[in-house]
């Protein structure tokens, strides 16, 4: 069977409707991952009432040196775990990863460990339980697969599950099993019975590592036991890319279809072969690139993947159904979905008439009896959309589903789903789904957030260091600044007492009882290898702490005299012209995260407020500072006041010109920019009309706040990465304090202005929460490789990523651009300076 013309937000209702027909298991087979990630999210959803599963990619090259992140490893096995208990549900896999053997089903099912309450098992049985499936033990638990013991609380994160738990045992007997956050460490709400499945895709005892051995001698030789994987493995260690020698733990590798019920039926979406052929070229290729190693033997492909003709054999063996864009002849077995392009329907405020397109095309459809439906990503977006739509005059009915909208007989609704592209399905009366990203010509292109139970709250952003280690610097309140040596018990005078010992230049040291610790600090001053060592007696430590007693005594007076007069002058008090600014952040095209509402929210109000505003807004690069400057901006604008916003180069002023540029196009709000970048003619053009008030928002460098430089009326300064000032720039900035309200973003603060934010002295705003789709940075440290370059970089191609290279010489930029594009000719290569 065939279906065709299944185009934008059709293919995944079309698929909708075919699962709500079945009453089996579904497996759509995708020709790559970002397809499969998009039906994920738009099937679960169209399908509320049926689990919809994605079988992950290990997301690493064939024969890679990495192991697939503990994460994915966690949501391949619970998806391999549900299959045998969900009947009527989806499973999505693309071909690649159809490709590839998995553990067998007897190992993942007979590997599982279940716990519930009133079960009698002492602690020491639950860690050799815990050791044999592989899980690792740690201090604090915080990723799947780690467990930690004090006392009688086990806490532990198995993998597969969305939650780590905490275990409590009185004596040996499991007394409560609660959900604990990984990042307060504070346990939540109680549970009666857990399961965990095994740590990884393959087992981890003793008698398993021993065949691993065995197979491993007979495939390679017996001289392989010299081989580093080997003998990592011998010690109960799993080296990188493990995965890669999983057939040596086993009889025989499974696949995918050994866990499927035979009345699965198949939905293959596009050219599933000439994919699978690509895939299966490129595991050949890296196959002989990387056999080339003596100590790192490869197992053959057909070993740990299969061969095209044995998979499609295997998919002969289900009822399938092919998915397609193209139109299908009238044959029997074929079905095409009529569906029609949507026309240009876009909202444009240059326009004279900015809703004509929309309304006239939703005029058309009702008249013909059809019906529209307007589809935005989030909740926030469809306020916004409802705002922007408001002039428009048209009526439409919210819904809080497609299915409920299509059940009920309204001409026109708004929905918040996550359809991507839009459609015109002709059926009778015909259906138009216009997405956000058409009407409004913003791609939205954020992946919905997930919310999770728990949330980060401010005072856990803060977290206690590390233990002291012996050799690091610490400082004693009356000897100054030594060095840790560690723990030490002393007998005094018969009575046995614990010391800490701390060692001082010429090898003198100073033994601090543990009941004297409040007397001992951190060495904060800076890198720790600088860090000065104090002799003992002298007065270097007494005369360093004069001088930080005179620093703090001026700033105390320079803070007291900024105060004074910000209490003294009142400041701008701001007006907020609620219709102006609800059009202008409409206009952003995402959906603001919590810690970043927080802050616009913390901004307004200090802006409305009769004392002058000095805030800081920390948080790190991408995460939305600029938004927060950018709704300041345009309040102190539209009441008639000017902005400064000061930025350490060049580079970065024109940054924010484009940036401000674009955000205020639709607005009679004029921006200009102040650097070097500009002629001595156009700095002269745009001061004019800084000091006669024709400029609202500048933006420039340390020139900004040049003694000769003057604003017809500042009412806002914002200063982006102040750490990079120098001190008499930022001797000039705190000259403005008292007059102007001061924004202040940052994602590195300099010490003493996190002090000040800290101690309430300047007010704090932190942007913690991370965009949709910002994954946690991993750094490796390398040398310089044209293999592992390539390898880095298709492995980002391959998940649907970017890759940024950063060279540090202008000169050879283009030189290693090109060599780049010779190395990895898969990727469009390009290069950018400044």
């Amino acid at each position: 069977m065939q279906w065709g013309e299944l185009l934008g937000s059709g293919l995944s209702i079309a698929i909708a409707q075919g699962v709500k027909q079945q009453d089996n298991l579904v497996l759509i087979v995708t020709p790559d991952t970002p397809s499969a990630l998009r039906l994920e999210t738009e099937l679960e959803y169209l399908l509320p009432d049926n689990p919809v599963m994605i079988f992950p990619d290990w997301e690493t090259l064939p024969y890679d040196h990495f192991s697939p992140h503990q994460d994915i490893i966690s949501a391949r096995l619970a998806t391999l775990n549900t299959l045998k208990k969900e009947q009527q549900s989806v499973l999505i896999v693309p071909v690649s990863t159809l490709m590839l053997r998995t553990a067998p089903a007897s190992f993942i099912y007979g590997s599982t460990l279940n716990f519930k309450v009133g079960d009698r098992l002492d602690t020491h049985a639950l860690r050799e339980n815990l050791e044999q499936a592989g899980y690792l033990h740690v201090q604090q638990v915080m990723e799947h697969g780690e467990y930690a013991i004090r006392g009688s609380i086990v806490d532990l994160y198995p993998m597969g599950s969305k939650h780590p738990f905490r275990l409590d045992f009185f004596d040996d007997e499991l007394d409560t099993i609660r959900l604990f956050d990984v990042e307060t460490q504070r346990s939540d709400e109680k549970v009666d019975k857990i399961e965990l499945l095994p740590a990884h895709e393959f087992p981890t005892n003793e008698s398993d590592i021993e065949r691993f051995r065995i197979s491993y001698r007979e495939k390679f030789g017996a001289s392989a036991e010299q081989d580093s994987v080997y003998m990592q493995v011998s010690k109960g260690n799993w080296p990188a890319g493990i995965e890669y020698y999983m057939p040596l733990f086993f009889e025989g590798l499974a696949t995918i279809f050994d866990y499927l019920p035979d009345s699965t039926t198949v939905m293959q979406l596009g050219d599933l072969e000439h994919a699978a052929d690509n895939f299966w070229h490129d595991v050949n290729v890296r196959y002989e690139n990387r056999r080339v190693d003596p100590l790192r033997p490869l197992l053959p492909p057909d070993e740990l993947y299969q061969p095209i003709n044995e998979l499609f054999s295997n998919l002969g063996n289900y009822g399938r159904i092919r998915l397609s864009q193209a139109k299908l002849g009238t044959k029997a077995g074929n079905k095409n979905l009529a569906v029609n392009e949507l026309p240009n329907v876009r909202i444009d405020h240059k326009q004279h008439q900015p809703y004509d397109a929309f309304i006239n095309y939703v005029a058309e459809q009702k008249k013909k009896k059809g019906r529209v439906v307007i589809s935005v990503e989030s909740d926030g977006r469809r306020e916004s959309l409802l705002s922007i739509l408001k002039p428009s005059g048209l009526k439409f009915k919210e819904f809080d589903s497609f299915e409920q909208f299509t059940n009920s007989s309204n001409d026109v609704g708004l929905i918040v789903s996550p359809l991507e592209q839009s459609v015109v399905l002709s059926t009778k009366p015909s259906l138009s789904i216009i997405t956000e990203q058409e009407l409004l010509g913003i791609k939205v292109s954020q992946r919905r957030r997930r919310k999770h139970k728990y949330e980060a709250s401010q005072d856990a952003l803060i977290r206690n260091l590390a233990e002291l280690k012996e050799g690091q610097p610490v400082v004693h309140l009356d000897h100054g600044v030594g060095r840790y040596q560690g723990l030490q018990t002393i007998d005094a005078a018969g009575v046995v007492t614990e010391f800490v010992t701390i060692t001082y230049a010429g090898e003198a040291k100073l033994y601090v009882p543990v009941s004297a610790l409040h007397m001992l600090s951190r060495y904060s001053g800076g890198e720790e290898a600088s860090a000065p060592l104090h002799k003992l007696g002298s007065d270097a430590w007494d005369k360093a702490k004069k001088r930080a007693a005179e620093k703090v005594r001026d700033v105390a007076a320079e803070l007291l005299d900024i105060y004074a007069q910000r209490q003294a002058k009142p400041g701008n008090k701001f007006t907020l012209d609620g219709q102006a600014y609800r059009q202008f952040s409409d206009s952003f095209p995402f959906e603001e995260t919590d810690d970043q509402r927080n802050a616009i929210e913390a901004v307004l109000g200090d802006m409305q407020s009769k004392q002058a505003m000095d805030r800081l807004v920390c948080g790190d690069v991408g995460f939305g500072k600029t938004e927060v400057a950018m709704r300041a901006a345009f309040v102190a604008v539209n009441d008639n006041k000017q902005v400064a916003i000061l930025v350490p180069t060049t580079l970065l002023a024109q940054q924010h010109y484009d940036n401000f540029k674009d955000r205020f196009a639709d607005f009679p709000i004029e921006v200009g920019v102040l650097s070097r970048f500009n002629s001595t003619k156009e700095q002269k053009e745009t001061l004019e009309k800084m000091s006669n008030g024709k400029l609202d928002v500048v933006i420039g460098t340390h020139k900004l706040i040049q003694q000769d430089i003057n604003f017809k009326d500042l009412g806002l300064l914002i200063v982006d990465e102040e750490h990079r000032f120098g001190v008499r720039q930022k001797e000039k900035i705190k000259a403005l304090r008292a007059d102007v309200d001061i924004l202040t973003l940052t994602a590195t603060p300099i010490p003493r202005t996190l002090n000040m934010a800290m101690s309430g002295m300047r007010d704090l705003s932190i942007i913690a929460t991370p965009p949709a789709k910002r994954l946690a940075v991993k750094t490796f440290v390398r040398q310089r490789d044209e293999e592992l370059i390539r390898e880095a970089v298709l492995r980002e191609i391959k998940r649907g990523g970017q890759v940024y290279f950063l060279h540090n010489n202008v000169e050879t930029i283009e030189r290693v651009a090109q060599e780049i594009s010779e190395w990895v000719p898969e990727a469009t290569v390009t290069s950018a300076h400044g």
